[in-house]
C-alpha cells in the first residue's frame, strides 16, 4: 500500500517534537535524513508543457502501445514517443515534456495524459507535428506520494497560496543540532499517515494502467475514486461521475483493465469488477476480496488473473497469483492460487501467462486455471509486460525489452531499449 500524505493535512504523531522524545540524542548521527514537501507553482508547471525532439531519460516508466508506436512515460518527467514500426531497431522520435505525467491513454491519434492535477490533451496524428489541443486545469485529483521508510519529516513547509501544491517530496542532510532543535521536523517511527471490440482505435498499456479509455468515455482511478470523462469532443471534456470507494469498494485502488464491456481494477484489498454497459454511469458488480496487498489484474475469457505482492507497504499476504473465474461478473470464484516471490506486473495471450518479479519474466501454461504451471523463466529484471499479437514487450527499470515468441514457452529477445 502507498504512504501518501494530503497536502495542509498535519500528520499524527507519537513524538510531537524531537525535543519531547525518549530518545538517546546520542543515536543521532550527522547527517540526518529529513523528508521535505516540494512546493511548486501550477502556472509554471503549465507553462512548463513543451514538445521536443527525441532524448534518453532517467526516470523509471510504464509503457503504452498505440498502432506501430511505443510510448514510454516517465514518471513526473515526460512522455518518449518511438517508431516501432520495425520492433528490432525502434527509433526514438519524439518527447513530450510534462513534468507530472504518470498515466496516458490514446483514441483516434488524441493522447491524454495527466500533468499532476490537470488532464492534458495532444494530438498525435503528426509525431512531427504533435500538438497540445487542450488543458482541463485541476479536473483530476493529485496527492504527493511520500516516500516510504522515512523517519523525521519536516512539517513547516506548505502551500502558501492558490497557485502553489505540493508536487513531491525530496531527503534532504541536516546536522544533528539543527534537526534537535527545530520543534517542526517530527519523529516518524510510528507516525500514521493520512493517505493519502471498441469504436475507433485505442492503444494498450501494461497491467499498472491508470488510464482506460472505452468508447467516448475515459476513465482514471485516484486513491478511493473511479473518475469517468465523456471524451467525445476532446475540446470539452466533462466529468460525467465520481465513484468513491464507500460506495463501492474499500481498499486503495491501483490499477484497471477492460475487457469487453467490463472495467475490472485492481485494489489493495482485492478485484473489483465494474459493469460499462452505460459507460459513462459505470455500476458495481462485484469483488474477489483478499488481505491487504499490492496487486495488478488482467483478464482473458472468462479468467482473472491476479498478482498479490505482500510484505513491506503492500502488506502482510504472501506473494502469490491468485487465478479467478469471472464468467458470471457478479460472483467471481477462485480457481487457484500459485505462490511466486515478489510479483509484479503482468499480462496474458492465447492462455499463456507472463508475470514479472525478481527473477526475470516467469512463463506459465495457464490452459487449466485450476492448476497453471510454470515452464520458463527469462532473465530480464521487468516490472511490467504488454503480450501483443506480434510481440511481448516488458518494461524494467530505464529499459524496455521486445521479444518474438518461441516454441516451449519461450521468448527470443530482438532489442533492447536502454536509458
Amino acid at each position: 500500500m502507498k504512504n501518501k500524505i494530503l497536502p495542509l493535512v498535519i500528520v499524527v504523531l507519537v513524538c510531537l517534537q524531537l525535543t519531547n522524545c525518549d530518545n538517546d540524542s546520542d543515536g543521532l548521527v550527522d547527517p540526518v535524513a529529513v523528508t521535505v514537501p516540494v512546493i511548486k507553482s501550477k502556472s509554471e508547471v503549465r507553462n512548463s508543457i513543451a514538445i521536443k525532439g527525441a532524448r534518453a531519460t532517467n526516470s523509471d516508466g510504464k509503457i503504452y502501445v498505440y498502432n506501430d508506436l511505443l510510448f514510454y512515460i516517465a514518471q513526473n518527467s515526460g512522455i518518449h514517443i518511438f517508431n516501432n514500426q520495425n520492433p528490432v531497431s525502434p527509433q526514438n522520435m519524439a518527447y513530450i515534456e510534462l513534468e507530472g505525467a504518470q498515466d496516458i491513454s490514446i483514441k483516434d491519434d488524441i493522447l491524454y495524459a495527466d500533468n499532476f492535477m490537470d488532464l492534458v490533451v495532444f494530438d498525435i496524428s503528426n509525431i512531427s507535428n504533435i500538438q497540445l489541443v487542450n488543458v482541463e486545469e485541476g479536473m483530476l485529483t493529485y496527492y504527493a506520494t511520500f516516500p516510504e521508510d522515512t523517519f523525521y519529516f519536516q512539517g513547516d513547509i506548505y502551500p502558501s497560496n492558490d497557485d502553489e501544491f505540493i508536487a513531491n517530496y525530496t531527503t534532504v542532510n541536516l546536522e544533528r543540532a539543527e534537526v534537535e532543535n527545530n520543534p517542526d521536523i517530527y519523529y516518524n517511527q510510528e507516525t500514521i499517515f493520512l493517505n493519502d471490440a471498441l469504436a475507433g482505435t485505442i492503444g494498450t498499456g501494461g497491467s499498472y494502467a491508470k488510464f482506460q479509455i472505452y468508447d467516448n468515455a475515459l476513465y482514471t482511478i485516484d486513491d478511493y475514486k473511479l473518475n469517468t470523462f465523456d471524451i467525445t469532443d476532446y475540446n470539452a471534456i466533462s466529468l460525467m461521475s465520481e465513484n468513491w470507494l464507500g460506495g463501492w469498494f474499500g481498499g486503495e485502488l491501483e490499477t484497471t483493465f477492460i475487457l469487453k464491456n467490463n472495467l475490472f481494477i485492481g485494489a489493495t484489498n482485492g478485484m473489483h469488477i465494474v459493469s460499462l454497459e452505460n459507460e459513462f454511469s459505470p455500476t458495481y458488480a462485484s469483488s474477489f476480496i483478499h488481505a491487504t496487498g499490492c496487486d495488478p489484474v488482467v483478464v482473458e475469457d472468462n479468467t482473472a488473473y491476479i498478482t498479490v505482492r505482500g510484505g513491506n507497504t503492500c502488506g502482510a499476504i504472501e506473494d502469490q497469483i491468485n487465478v479467478i473465474d469471472v464468467s458470471d461478473i457478479t460472483l467471481p470464484v477462485e480457481y487457484s492460487t500459485y505462490f511466486l516471490s515478489s510479483p509484479y506486473g503482468l499480462g496474458i495471450r492465447d492462455q499463456v501467462l507472463y508475470v514479472c518479479n525478481d527473477e526475470g519474466i516467469q512463463v506459465f501454461d495457464a490452459q487449466n486455471p485450476n492448476e497453471i504451471v510454470l515452464e520458463n523463466s527469462i532473465e530480464a529484471i521487468s516490472k511490467d509486460v504488454i503480450p501483443l499479437s506480434s510481440h511481448l514487450i516488458a518494461v524494467g527499470e530505464n529499459v524496455i525489452y521486445q521479444y518474438n515468441y518461441a516454441n516451449d514457452f519461450g521468448l527470443d529477445l530482438i532489442s533492447t531499449i536502454q536509458f
